[in-house]
């Protein structure tokens, strides 16, 4: 394992960013390197598992516009651990040509260089979602959200875990960072959404509710009626269609929190029991992880929303990081401050940021709100992204960095 790499407690602060391999493999790994060690960053994020979509690359040298492979794997699986499971794990095209990234950043690690972080998408998988439409999150009306793996279907369980498992096993990563490994929203960011209603954000919210087989069975082990809350969900999502214009049913939505349910006590179960299948499964990833890799959940401020109750998931593994994202600084600070109490004073508790305009105007904005983090007690910095941003920003990163160390070992 690294030097770089601080367990909590020590006077070594995580600061990292999160980084596809297709901008290493445009930029080279002496480049990056370079780079990041100029930036005050001890750590890289590499993504591992990832989604599709479209990314503006400022600084390639290859392309301005990128669309990477949906739903694949950025490291090489190991076939024997994956024998004889439903779903298969599908190697990305730029990894079989290109090289491997994240071995190669392994290597440099064992030899002096960055701590390695594995930054993995979890239950957020369209191509698989196609592929297995029975492990797809399915709304009270039984449709499927394909680019969404319910954390309740034991073939999307076992998936994520093998991947986890995988990549620890093969490659000794300092971290593995799970990102969604719960449930999802109904809006997304899918090709070309389209929504004429007006949809509020809890009525988003009630269409993100699973109500699938495997979610059903689950709730009624634990002696949970999901079909009567699916049947309130259902003539409440008829209503928002109905209506002639968008009017919030409770005007404290996301706020308070699972209270707003307390009226209706079966649907309020079922979303106390919701916590389950995703606290669980992050559980059995860590049980399934090296003993020598760290396993952090990536979670938001209301992380309620997608079945992640902090507390629960803080207790069954190594810490986790908070993306403070559109934040102002005492915003920042009762983040952290929260999730602090949530998971105790043992666990990592990190933060991330993203480093885009106009989000942040400039290098003073992002500082601000990094030396809130921590002054609030942040035990580490993720940075979003490396590749997105223009190289000039990485200096932003520096003063950001600067400031942090500043406070945390003054």
């Amino acid at each position: 394992m690294s030097d770089h790499f601080s367990p909590k407690g020590a006077a070594a602060m995580h600061l990292s960013m999160w980084t596809y391999p297709w901008d290493v493999q445009d930029l080279s790994h002496d480049r990056v390197a370079g780079e990041f060690a100029d930036a005050g960053l001890n750590t890289v994020s590499l993504a591992t598992s990832y989604h599709a979509g479209r990314f503006l690359q400022p600084r390639s040298p290859r392309r301005k516009a990128y669309f990477p492979e949906d739903g694949t794997l950025y490291f090489k699986p190991t076939p024997a651990r994956w024998e004889g499971l439903a779903i298969q794990p599908k190697l990305a095209d730029v990894i079989r040509d290109g090289g491997d990234v994240l071995g190669e950043l392994v290597r440099r690690r064992d030899a002096g260089g960055p701590a390695v972080s594995c930054w993995t998408v979890c239950l957020h998988n369209t191509r698989i979602g196609m592929l297995h439409p029975e492990v797809a999150t399915r709304n009270a009306f039984g449709d499927p959200s394909y680019f969404s793996l319910c954390p309740s279907h034991p073939d999307a369980r076992a998936y994520v875990t093998a991947l986890v498992e995988d990549l620890s096993h093969a490659y000794r990563p300092d971290i593995i960072e799970l990102e969604s490994p719960s449930f999802m929203g109904f809006a997304h960011g899918y090709h070309h959404e389209k929504d004429g209603v007006g949809l509020t954000a809890e009525d988003d919210f009630l269409l993100s509710l699973c109500f699938c087989d495997a979610c059903l069975a689950r709730a009624a082990r634990s002696g949970i009626d999901g079909r009567r809350a699916r049947e309130r969900v259902k003539r409440w999502i008829a209503e928002t269609c109905e209506r002639e214009v968008p009017q919030p049913r409770w005007p404290d939505f996301p706020a308070a929190g699972l209270d707003v349910f307390k009226p209706y006590p079966d649907l309020h179960d079922y979303l106390t029991w919701r916590f389950e299948p995703v606290t669980s499964l992050i559980a059995e990833m860590r049980e399934r992880t090296h003993p020598d890799t760290r396993l952090y959940l990536i979670d938001l401020k209301d992380g309620w929303l997608g079945g992640c109750d902090l507390a629960a998931a803080g207790a069954v593994c190594d810490g986790v990081i908070l993306c403070a994202y559109d934040m102002s600084p005492p915003q920042v600070t009762a983040l952290l401050r929260g999730g602090r109490q949530a998971v105790g004073p043992d666990k990592f508790v990190g933060a991330g940021f993203r480093v885009f305009y106009p989000e942040m105007q400039g290098a003073a904005d992002l500082v601000e709100r990094v030396r809130a983090a921590a002054a609030a007690g942040a035990d580490g910095l993720n940075f979003y992204n490396y590749g997105l941003i223009p190289q000039a920003r990485l200096d932003w990163v520096r003063q950001a960095i600067s400031a942090a160390q500043e406070v945390h070992l003054g």
